[in-house]
């Protein structure tokens, strides 16, 4: 009994050498060193199926190069690489395994939708099994303690920084590093510094140590990039992260990742401008109504204002500025066109000039409400009998206008948002006349907002404002209006509106205005 343990236990010895041996055979056999080809192919790989940061999964669903790369990553021997090539290695490989596992499971909206994705899945990386989050955490960041690989290693989704169509190689990584850094560090989409406000990715909330443990050190690593510092915001927060794969077609039922919109691109008309920066806004509105008997219109009269306002950024919570307009008005018999007023002066019935201006100043008082504003401006009127005499028809007010606007803005959701304005508007102040009196009111506006695309809102308005003197009076308007963002300093708006009054409903008259905007930002 003894003697047949003896040669169990000695056949099983045995057998353990020899699967022992089999092991190291087997990996000294298939290892495969990582030489100039490896990069080569990859960098092939890349250039054939990525574009502007969007990844062909399609083409790539039964590509026999892309098998190759991932045998050959599993398979690598990098004993003898030396630090840059270790990490070159290591980021083209965590790569290649995240398009390999889309791949593998496409068509699909997000990796999300791939169970274990990051922390579960196990992959094969120069012969040791481990997962994506093993290969970031261990094999690069705790190994060389770079946080720039958070800018090159892509984790398949519109929110990470974009894939390269190009291979990360030993010779050229620490100026690639750089590179990629700069560009995702500089990219509005990416860092969004907008009115004195700065929203960053999540990455930065996840990673806090790997920037410096904190929002100070976070900022200031990202400000070593920036072309455009960040200086002193009065906010920081996170957006939510946008899984959506960036693929470059758009699976059946998945989100087109190319057009999705989000307000965090929006420009927030409601928050100050930052430090040390200028805004220019030209608001042209063409105010056009028909007057008349109970029974008939009879006359029109239109009005062309042009509002030019600058605002300067003394620092990020306020902003000083001017405010001037010009108005050109016409008043005609029907039939005729709103845009008549733009024909030539007639006497008696035509009338243009600058009418008024003045200093204009908007405060965030609290900067935990980054959307929340107060504007106040005061325009002096420009001319002699500015309101109408027998000879001259009423172009503006005699008297100065004080304007105080109390802004508001909420995000619904990443597509949809909503704003509101209440004002106390004084205008005639001073005017002379000996039975003059102040005419007051208090509009207040909502506009609700649908934004489709990073660029292009599209919104509809309603107004009301009562006046507020000895006859009760008050004026509605209801309107559609888009925004298109050429960049995020330079904006384009039309708006068009519906417009009734007490005088008008009254007497079966109509009005309405037509509008055109354009804002720009000098940094």
């Amino acid at each position: 009994m003894v003697h047949n343990m003896e040669k169990i236990i000695t056949l099983g010895k045995q057998l353990i050498s020899i699967v022992a041996f089999a092991a190291v055979f087997t990996s000294i056999t298939f290892a495969q060193a990582i030489d100039q080809d490896f990069y080569n192919e990859v960098d092939a790989l890349l250039k054939t199926h990525v574009e502007d940061g969007l990844v062909d999964y399609a083409s790539l669903k039964n590509n026999a190069k892309l098998a190759s790369l991932i045998d050959q990553v599993a398979h690598a021997d990098i004993s003898n690489l030396d630090a840059k090539s270790e990490q070159a290695f290591f980021i083209n490989a965590y790569n290649l395994n995240v398009i390999n596992q889309v791949v593998n499971n496409f068509p699909i909206k997000s990796v999300m939708e791939i169970s274990g994705f990051f922390d579960k899945n196990k992959i094969t990386v120069a012969q040791s099994q481990m997962t994506l989050n093993n290969l970031e955490k261990e094999k690069l960041l705790k190994k060389f303690e770079d946080a720039r690989y958070h800018f090159v290693l892509v984790c398949g989704a519109i929110g990470c920084p974009p894939i390269t169509n190009f291979a990360y190689t030993p010779d050229k990584l620490e100026s690639q590093l750089e590179q990629q850094t700069k560009i995702a560090l500089n990219k509005p989409s990416f860092i969004r510094a907008m009115s004195g406000s700065v929203q960053l990715s999540q990455i930065f909330k996840w990673y806090t140590s790997d920037f410096g443990g904190s929002q100070a050190a976070v900022l200031k690593y990202i400000n070593k990039y920036r072309i455009h510092k960040i200086e002193n915001p009065k906010s920081i927060k996170y957006y939510d992260y946008d899984w959506s794969l960036n693929t470059q077609s758009n699976p059946t039922g998945s989100i087109d990742t190319t057009s999705q919109g989000s307000n965090a691109f929006r420009y927030i008309v409601s928050s100050t401008i930052p430090k040390g920066e200028f805004e220019i806004k030209l608001f042209n509105n063409l105010y056009s109504q028909q007057t008349g008997s109970v029974n008939a219109l009879v006359d029109r009269s239109s009005f062309f204002t042009t509002f030019l306002s600058a605002l300067y950024g003394v620092g990020d919570q306020i902003n000083i500025g001017l405010v001037t307009r010009f108005r050109k008005v016409r008043n005609n018999s029907l039939p005729s066109s709103p845009f008549s007023v733009f024909g030539s002066d007639e006497e008696g019935s035509s009338r243009s000039g600058i009418t008024a201006i003045g200093p204009q100043i908007r405060y965030a008082p609290n900067p935990n409400w980054p959307n929340f504003s107060i504007q106040s401006s005061v325009a002096f009127p420009i001319g002699q009998d500015l309101a109408g005499n027998l000879e001259q028809p009423y172009i503006d007010w005699n008297g100065i206008t004080w304007w105080t606007q109390f802004f508001n803005d909420f995000s619904i959701g990443s597509k949809f948002s909503l704003f509101t304005e209440v004002d106390l508007l004084i205008e005639d102040i001073g005017a002379p006349d000996n039975n003059h009196v102040n005419r007051i009111s208090t509009p207040a506006t909502v506009i609700f907002s649908y934004v489709p695309t990073n660029q292009l809102t599209f919104y509809t308005l309603a107004g009301y404002s009562p006046f507020w003197q000895e006859e009760y009076d008050y004026f509605t308007q209801l309107g559609i209006g888009s925004k298109y963002q050429f960049t995020p300093d330079v904006e384009v708006e039309i708006l068009y509106t519906d417009f009734a009054n007490k005088s008008l409903n009254n007497t079966g008259g109509q009005a309405e205005t037509i509008n055109l905007g354009l804002r720009f930002n000098i940094r």
